[in-house]
């Protein structure tokens, strides 16, 4: 009992010690930065790492660090001494409580203020103090001899509370050496997302393309960034809340000029992707930059026109109503060789084509996901316009209670000046047979079916088959 008494006197001893001794003021701006580097994710998250040269008094020191992200997490900031003695921390405080002419009102609650009027007639000023009495859905003011509801003319207050400040502000306990030294803040804040947006641009012979990526910085962080180094991370990364999505942004088609910026450099990081960027950039509060992804020409293209329809028209009568079906265009190309073969992130790619007269035309778009090196990048790009199809079940019965068996026939139309494949790519329910069909079918998988039908220039091509399905 006799050590557990002394212990805990000893604790009191060395609090009570921190509580005597004087706390000596120190502040940092954003004039103390040495270097500044960013890393954002996709997620509405930014990591950021910024070195400051300070000069500390020795001792117990609030260190007050001033242009820091008013969305700052405070929680996950970190300061430490890079050279010279290092620094003990005793607490840390985040003041986002910004000075507004409201919020100083309501500061001001039960404490004197100096009302200012103005003689119209005169234009001499009269000075009365009064004490707000209330500052919410309006302000109430007690003078002398009676109470006013609303502000009667300007309000002079005395001073600023020390708890409202003109910008976010960091402010750290420490104890200090003191002299000159280098420290690094880092710390995590939303308000910092990126995207990736492409443009693709097809050759006149629809073969190949050309695709530029670009990245879209957005910071809404509640502070800028000048001469940052920038880094971005590419993947989804678990957080520990309900993920935010960040705001979209229109894009633009850029001006090729632009595409001789340079891209990052991209490299592993566990199991997601960084880039970086050798150049520094500054990023403005509240300003979205686009910066160069990546360039890559000649990139083969392969078109592909693919007609579904659902698996529910396999479990009954089916009578459609003079319905056309038009199949699905798609571009594919493979993210390896030449410029490409390097990971994509998630984006929007805008595909572009030149019309006869040589002037550029927007021919769709679709979003693509995270794309590793060496796989298949296939775009939707809206459906087709001369290629139509109609389909007509020519026969139904129920074979058993759980066996249904249905007949199709299907016309496929070709209004090109040119020969094309369309993919009749069928959803089917359950267990599933083709008992008979005019052409070969692929299964593609345990529930899809598919055929290429192959329709000449300005003619039409049928498809017919029967489909046996055996519900669970």
């Amino acid at each position: 009992m006799k050590k557990c008494t002394a212990a805990v006197g000893l604790v009191l001893l060395v609090g009570l010690a921190h509580a005597a001794e004087p706390v000596k003021d120190a502040e940092s701006s954003v004039r103390d930065r040495e270097a500044v580097a960013v890393t954002i994710y996709n997620d509405d998250l930014a990591l950021v790492k910024e070195r400051r040269r300070l000069d500390l008094p020795a001792g117990l020191t609030r260190l007050s660090l001033r242009d820091v992200a008013a969305h700052m997490r405070p929680e996950t900031a970190f300061l430490r001494a890079l050279n010279g003695a290092p620094v003990s921390l005793i607490e840390q405080t985040f003041d986002y409580d910004l000075l507004t002419p409201q919020k100083l009102l309501e500061k001001y609650l039960g404490r004197e203020v100096t009302v200012i009027r103005l003689n119209p007639a005169t234009g001499e000023e009269h000075r009365e103090r009064a004490t707000v009495l209330a500052a919410g859905e309006g302000t109430v003011l007690r003078f002398a001899d009676r109470i006013e509801a609303g502000v009667p003319g300007r309000l002079a207050f005395d001073s600023v509370p020390a708890s409202l400040h003109e910008r976010p502000t960091l402010s750290v306990l420490l104890e200090a050496a003191g002299g000159k030294q280098t420290v690094e803040l880092s710390y995590l804040t939303s308000g910092a997302s990126w995207k990736a947006d492409y443009v693709a641009n097809l050759a006149p012979d629809d073969k190949s393309l050309d695709l530029n990526g670009w990245v879209t910085v957005s910071n809404r962080s509640g502070v800028g960034f000048d001469d940052v180094s920038l880094q971005l991370v590419a993947g989804t990364v678990h957080r520990a809340r309900p993920a935010v999505l960040p705001r979209e942004f229109a894009a633009t088609q850029l001006a090729a000029a632009r595409a001789m910026a340079p891209e990052p450099v991209q490299e592993s990081l566990m199991d997601y992707h960084l880039y970086r960027y050798e150049r520094a950039t500054s990023i403005a509060d509240n300003q979205t930059k686009q910066l160069a992804l990546l360039s890559a020409n000649m990139v083969p293209v392969r078109r592909e026109y693919v007609l579904r329809s659902s698996d529910w028209i396999y479990r009954d009568k089916y009578k459609p109503v003079g319905q056309k079906q038009k199949p699905a265009v798609l571009l594919s190309f493979d993210n390896k060789g030449g410029q490409l073969g390097k990971p994509l992130p998630a984006g929007t790619v805008r595909v572009f084509a030149r019309d006869t007269k040589g002037a550029t035309q927007f021919v769709g778009e679709d979003r693509i996901e995270h794309t590793a090196k060496n796989e298949t990048v296939k775009l939707d790009l809206g459906e087709a316009f001369d290629i139509t199809s109609e389909r007509t079940q020519t026969a139904f019965r129920r074979i058993a209670k759980n066996v249904v068996e249905s007949s199709w026939h299907l016309e496929l139309r070709n209004a090109k000046d040119e020969a094309v494949s369309v993919k009749v790519q069928e959803p089917m329910p359950d267990d599933w047979e083709i008992v008979q069909e005019s052409q070969a079918h692929t299964r593609d998988s345990a529930h899809e079916a598919s055929w290429n039908v192959q329709i000449p220039a300005g003619a039409t091509a049928t498809l017919e088959y029967t489909v046996r399905v055996t519900s669970g």
